[in-house]
């Protein structure tokens, strides 16, 4: 075989792979569209995006070099389907300093992590002070452990906090405006829970939702795998590893459906209310899931309309986007940003909203 005809053969299994990534990022993109109940490998395909947005910048980056023009307008066009994606995760510029100085509301999301259950009641008054730091109006805390050490942290906020609404146990929002009416949101089969409160800010009636949804079992899988394989540790690996695989499906599977549901239920409450509304937590969910499309609805994605830099809000190796603040459009976003703190798994996530 000549060396022309090797680079055609070449050329055109490049040509393959191209076309095969191409097609599964563009189903990928739509993958949120349909419930993940019948459509798991599709819904699934939305937590590789980023993968399959940098395969066809390296596949560009080779046509660029091989000169094949034509060829090269596949991934052109594929990434520049993508920008509204991208759009979530990634803002240029920085935060507006004259936004922030701004009259508005601020508004927080965090998922505390239950203060990392320790008994001095530092994290928790560190949070606060962070808080107080960020000049924060409404506060939604998922993962709340009411008593840390010998004292009540609903007593230690509520100097800065004067008004406060719980949900289940590990749900709460703070206020310093007056919360006027809340509702718990309870989820079938589930640990996790959503809740609403009615505040009264300055004579505007707002709610203001504070969800968690149901986790991937990600960790608690790969945990479990771990504390097997130390246990038996001349078991056949090929036949470990598959059912950690199955395993980690089944568990993204089943969260995917369980978070559907709950997303739809919040969806349905929120079509429900009068007032205008802002809506956070903690998602477990990515952009463009079937969650995050169900949950954002006609509402606006706030980090999409004011932020900046790379938005993720999950501490570690998943460095992915979960926690969100979404705002109906009677609200006009100002600044969307989070914080690196250190006190929890997730990250704070902060608004300012004027109306």
């Amino acid at each position: 075989m000549g060396k022309l005809a090797v680079y055609k053969y070449i050329s055109m299994m490049f040509l393959v792979v191209q076309c095969i990534v191409s097609t599964f990022t563009i189903v990928a993109l739509f993958g949120g569209d349909v419930t993940p109940v019948g459509h798991s490998a599709r819904a699934m395909l939305v937590y590789i995006l980023p993968v399959l947005i940098a395969l066809n910048l390296v596949l560009l980056i080779y046509w660029l070099i091989r000169r094949k023009w034509l060829y090269a307008l596949i991934p052109v066009i594929t990434v520049a389907c993508c920008i509204p994606y991208i759009g979530t995760l990634i803002q240029f510029g920085s935060v507006d300093k004259k936004a922030e100085a701004e009259k508005g509301l601020k508004i927080a999301t965090y998922n505390v992590a239950m203060f990392g259950r320790e008994t001095s009641g530092f994290l928790a008054q560190d949070i606060l002070a962070q808080m107080r730091r960020h000049k924060v109006d409404i506060l939604c805390l998922q993962e709340y452990n009411e008593v840390s050490g010998d004292k009540k942290n609903s007593e230690s906020y509520k100097e800065y906090f004067p008004y406060m609404a719980t949900g289940r146990a590990d749900m709460v929002v703070f206020s310093r405006y007056p919360i006027k009416d809340s509702k718990t949101l309870l989820f079938d089969d589930s640990n996790q829970s959503a809740m609403w409160a009615d505040i009264d800010v300055k004579g505007q009636d707002i709610r203001v939702f504070n969800v968690h949804l149901e986790t991937t079992g990600l960790n608690r899988t790969m945990h479990q795998a771990s504390k097997l394989q130390a246990q038996n540790p001349y078991a056949d690996y090929s036949v470990s590893n598959s059912r950690v695989l199955n395993a980690i499906f089944g568990n993204y599977t089943l969260g995917m459906m369980f978070r559907a549901g709950q997303a739809i239920t919040i969806s349905n409450e929120k079509r429900s209310s009068e007032k205008p509304c802002i809506l956070c937590g903690d998602f477990n969910d990515v952009p463009y899931s079937f969650v995050y499309n169900t949950m954002l609805g006609n509402m606006v994605d706030g980090f999409k309309e004011c932020g900046a830099g790379w938005m993720y809000t999950f501490r570690g190796r998943k460095a992915v986007r979960i926690d969100y603040i979404f705002h109906d459009p009677f609200f006009k976003g100002l600044t969307y940003y989070k914080e690196d703190l250190t006190t929890s798994d997730h990250l704070p996530v902060f608004m300012k909203v004027t109306y």
